[in-house]
Formats: structure tokens, sequence, C-alpha cells
């Protein structure tokens, strides 16, 4: 399913300024829209919509959409919609209702999308996570392990135990991305640094986030960090007295001691822009991979046990991966089963980025068990 992800996911991202700066002269099969009329922008959602998470960030950029456009746009949204066939069943029904772009934000909606894309040529469809497109099908997501290498420094400065732990959704790329930047941040300020994962085959299951985490917790690890969907492993990690990372939301609230740092998705400015290239009649499909320098993944929300030096020094390698000064995929790069991966003095191109398909080394895990 990956080996074509490389040569269909843009290199850079080309964000609020290429997506949208296109003018009717640069899409002539394109017609304007009327100033006055109606947009209607449906967004289907993987989970409930939870006081914070993946779903939560998502639904934030949707009504973000409203407060831009006002009475321009009309959103809906139908939440806890399972990948696969109820996820086209609901799409197909909000293109029918007569919704003229339609955002489907999960990695297992992409191929339901590009189906009923073919059914209603002249809707619009945005396919966030995935890498496919079609003349109607755009392809969206953020460079989450930039995020996630930050996040490895800090919980690099603050174990005590030297273990980490990480719950994972499924074993692809997005996901193993994140794992390995965040080990390779742990264990560039703490070399004695590694990581145990579990995984869990889902992206949204609080009980089973929960035990994991709690499983964990039980192994020496004292600073953990996730890639589902809820709450549950930083409210496990509050209950314990442990330490967390937060991941799509700021969770401080759940996890008040726990939380150490959040790595946040933003939606808002990028949904708004496409609905407007939609009203504007100069949206075209493409590919965004946006990270920390579009503003679309950002590092913060520290906690209490944070010291203000480590705040510093993180926020201080925020600004150097914006800048590109920073890679988190930098070399040297060996995997968990000690073959090398990248010598000293290069960095992962984002092809190799793409199609990431192992653990670095640090972990304690193999992909998938």
């Amino acid at each position: 399913m990956y080996k074509n992800l490389a040569a269909t996911l843009v290199a850079a991202c080309f964000f609020l300024s290429a997506v949208q700066a296109q003018t009717p002269a640069q899409t002539p099969t394109q017609t304007p829209k009327k100033s006055t009329e109606l947009i209607k922008a449906g967004f289907v959602y993987v989970s409930p919509i939870t006081e914070a998470g993946w779903t939560r960030q998502h639904d934030e950029g949707r009504q973000a959409v409203e407060r831009a456009l006002g009475d321009q746009v009309k959103t809906t949204f139908v939440a806890d919609v399972p990948e696969g066939a109820d996820a086209e069943r609901v799409i197909r029904d909000l293109a029918r209702q007569g919704h003229q772009i339609i955002f489907t934000p999960s990695f297992g909606y992409m191929e339901p999308t590009l189906k009923v894309a073919k059914e209603f040529p002249n809707v619009k469809f945005e396919s966030v996570t995935g890498f496919k497109t079609a003349p109607n099908v755009a392809a969206s997501n953020a460079r989450y392990y930039e995020g996630r290498f930050l996040a490895g420094i800090a919980a690099g400065r603050m174990t005590q135990s030297n273990v980490a732990g990480y719950v994972a959704g499924f074993p692809i790329p997005e996901v193993l991305q994140g794992i390995n930047a965040f080990t390779l941040g742990m264990r560039s300020v703490n070399s004695q640094a590694t990581v145990k994962v579990v995984w869990l085959n889902a992206w949204f299951d609080p009980p089973k986030e929960r035990e994991a985490a709690m499983a964990l917790f039980n192994q020496e690890v004292d600073v953990i960090a996730f890639h589902t969907g809820s709450t549950a492993v930083m409210a496990a990690a509050q209950e314990r007295g442990k330490m967390a990372v937060a991941y799509h939301s700021d969770m401080r609230k759940v996890g008040p001691d726990a939380q150490i740092v959040a790595v946040t998705h933003q939606w808002g400015d990028y949904y708004t822009a496409r609905v407007k290239a939609v009203r504007a009649g100069t949206w075209t499909s493409g590919n965004v991979w946006c990270g920390v320098k579009d503003g679309m993944v950002r590092v913060g929300d520290f906690g209490p046990k944070v010291p203000k030096a480590v705040q510093d020094e993180i926020l201080a390698r925020q600004k150097a991966v914006g800048t590109g000064k920073l890679l988190p995929f930098a070399g040297p790069i060996t995997d968990n089963e000690g073959k090398a991966v990248l010598p000293a003095g290069q960095a992962l191109t984002d092809a190799q980025i793409l199609n990431m398909n192992y653990l670095v080394q640090g972990v304690v895990g193999r992909v998938g068990r």
C-alpha cells in the first residue's frame, strides 16, 4: 500500500499561499462562485467528539471555518463513523445532501473517499492523512514526527528511570515516524533512554489504551507517549503519578500533574482556506504535508513539573525545526535490530520518511507486535 506514497505526497508543504493563491486564470476549467453562495462543508469523524484528542482537533478546525466565514458557510459533521463500509455510506450521504466539500480525517477513510468521489465529480473531497488523490480529491497530512522529536527531548530530560512507554495504534509509516522521532529526540539528550511499545491495532479504544498504559507503568516506565485517539493514557498517567506527553490536544484538564508537554495539530487555517477556495472557484487537487514551520504542528502547553530551562530548550529547538536547522531524522540512524539505516552527516529524505517500516535503536518492540 505504501510503495508509491513518496511519489504521491509532495516533499514540501505548499499550505495557504500556494494552495489557495491560484486564480481562475490558472485553473480555466473552473468557474468562480458567486460571492453570495452558501457553501455546505461536511466532516466525517472516526470517533466521538471528546474533550481532547484527534477528533476534537478536527472539530475545532470545523468551528474555525464557521468563525471565519460566518453565514457564508454551513458545516455538518457525523461522528463515530468506523472505517470501511460505514464511512463510505456516510460520505455518500453527505454528497447527496448537497455538500460541496467533504473532509474525511482518518487514514482508513481514504479508499471510501476515493470511491464516492468518482460518483460525485462536482463535489470536492479532502482526504486528511490519506495520500491518494483524484481530480476532485486532495490529500493532506502533517509532519507529526517533528513534534514527536521535540516531545522526546522533553521526555529525555524528565525521566528518572530512563524508560519511556509508547501506546501505538496501527503500524503504518505515520505511527512509526512518531515512535522513531520520539526515541531519537529522547536519546539525543539521554543516551541511556529506551522506549517500550505496545500495539493496539485500534485508533480509539479507551479501555485498551488505559490497559496498555498501566501495563507499561508496571515495567519501569515513568513517562509515556501515545498515538491513539482518546485521553485514556493521560488519565492513566495522572492516576499512577507518572508523566505523559499529550497528543493531538492539550490534555492538562485530564492530567494536570501528569502532562509534561503536548504535541498539538492545528487544522483551522487549512480547512478555512480550502472552503474559501471552493467558494471562490479556485479549489484544485494536490498534496499537503505541513509541519512546525507552517503552524500545523505545535509543541507547548507545558505541565507544572517541567523546569523553565527545559521549556526554553524545547521552544528553542522548535524554532530550529521550523527553520530547518534541526532535522529530526539526521544520521547516524540504526534500527533496533542493529542494521545501519543512515550514516552520520546525512538526513532521511521525505521519500524515506514516508516509507518508514522499521523501529530505531532504543525502541523495545517490533513493528506491529
